[in-house]
């Protein structure tokens, strides 16, 4: 017969499922399986690979797994330049085996189901895979299908999107191809990663029919489902003053919802006159894809009313499992998703795990801090940095509003530079400590 106190256990983790782990009362799980992990992390973007090379230093190699299916991981925000042709997409690309770190096992395949009441996933090769702690970094996706005539019509000439390596190129193409005519760049009605990348494709192809003499026959419009240019007022400003100057038109509350590729149109639905739609021809079309939550997350019992993780803001910890996590584009933290915020989440949710593990109060907080190097031209960008209520929170101790050639390099060069040696091995936490120096500690 069990003891009165592990039947006294037992009963508190069934009225608490998600303390299983992390109280101390059991380490095992009540999911059948032989393989087991201290921290199991599901998602091989940015922000699985930089927690589970920073797991791997705090429990030790063999403790760790990830679990990603992709053989390639691509450095994205480069693609805003790739679509340009100012980089090449093989320049955004390694390979998996060579990011995982030593010591943290890679597990190749994708996730079908979580089970976070038996603390366990199960794989699309049915494996269940269990764990102590588990880490969702699962990213989102892209939804050109919910656009009519997409994504099949990116077999047509003229249309591309920076937002997808198979389409990136297809960009760069129909800029080179651009004769006269409507030049469309376009942004939905969801919530998208890297707000800016929409519109910097713009500003790059405006520099670009310049250099070539096409701009005198380029009728360049920005159709934004948003009702602003850009969500921060002090960056929506200079972007607004870069919109005149440079004749750019810009439709506010336009959310493409097909492409006609046969006759080179685009219909938009006019939000603010629900039901209203205009149609435009085009000779350039650049998409940014409806995006959501993967649907593996939405139906599992990890996410909000929308579909997205729902953790904690500023602790980044689950609000009813307190031995899950997320990071990245998958969570519902109120903030622009960028791969700068993945780097501060980083930071902080290392943090807090470490308290967990050692049934202590996480105590350090995510300001929500995020940035968008908002290239404007082939040598400017605008750094825009915020954090949760929408205040620039900058690094430098300069007006990061301007256009700046320096900014454009840092973007170019120093960035990616950054992240495969400094995030991805868990080394960068974003610039917060930097800040303080750089604002001799006023902020």
């Amino acid at each position: 017969m069990a003891s009165p106190v592990f039947n006294a256990q037992r009963l508190l983790c069934r009225i608490c499922p998600g303390l299983r782990g992390v109280c101390g009362l059991h380490t095992t799980s009540s999911c059948a399986s032989k393989d087991h992990y201290k921290v199991l992390v599901v998602g091989g973007g940015s922000g699985g690979i930089t927690m589970s090379a920073r797991m791997k230093r705090k429990v030790g190699a063999g403790n760790v797994a990830v679990i990603e299916p992709s053989e390639n991981h691509y450095y994205q925000p480069l693609w805003t330049l790739v679509g340009a042709g100012a980089k090449a997409v093989s320049t955004s690309r390694r390979s998996t085996a060579s990011l995982i770190p030593s010591g943290v096992k890679w597990i190749k395949s994708q996730v079908q189901e979580f089970s976070p009441d038996k603390n366990c996933v199960r794989t699309d090769d049915g494996k269940e895979i269990s764990y102590q702690y588990l880490i969702v970094a699962l990213g989102l996706k892209l939804h050109y299908e919910k656009i009519k005539g997409l994504p099949e019509g990116f077999n047509y000439p003229k249309i591309g999107s920076n937002y997808s390596v198979e389409t990136v190129d297809k960009t760069w193409k129909a800029l080179q191809d651009f004769k006269e005519g409507n030049a469309i760049f376009t942004f939905p009605n969801t919530p998208v990663k890297c707000a800016g990348a929409p519109q910097k494709i713009m500003y790059l192809a405006d520099s670009y029919f310049r250099k070539t003499g096409k701009r005198s026959k380029a009728n360049i419009m920005y159709n934004t489902s948003l009702p602003v240019l850009f969500g921060i007022k002090k960056y929506a400003d200079s972007l607004w003053n870069i919109v005149k100057t440079r004749d750019l038109n810009v439709n506010l509350r336009h959310n493409l919802i097909e492409v006609r590729p046969d006759k080179q149109e685009a219909v938009f639905e006019k939000l603010d006159n629900p039901g209203e739609t205009v149609v435009f021809e085009y000779e350039m079309l650049h998409v940014t894809p409806p995006m959501g939550p993967h649907e593996v997350l939405k139906k599992s019992m990890l996410v909000d009313e929308a579909g997205w993780l729902d953790i904690d803001k500023d602790m980044l910890q689950h609000k009813k499992y307190p031995n899950v996590f997320g990071i990245g584009d998958c969570t519902n933290l109120p903030t622009a998703k960028t791969a700068a915020a993945v780097a501060a989440q980083s930071s902080v949710l290392d943090r807090t795990i470490s308290r967990v593990m050692k049934n202590e109060k996480p105590d350090k907080r995510y300001d929500g801090y995020t940035s968008c190097p908002l290239v404007t031209s082939y040598n400017t960008v605008i750094l825009a940095e915020f954090d949760y209520n929408g205040q620039p929170l900058e690094t430098f101790p300069i007006d990061q509003s301007k256009e700046r050639m320096s900014m454009f390099y840092m973007k170019a060069d120093v960035m990616p530079h950054l992240y495969w040696h400094g995030l991805l091995k868990g080394f960068w936490g974003g610039p917060g400590p930097y800040r303080k120096i750089m604002h001799l500690g006023m902020k």
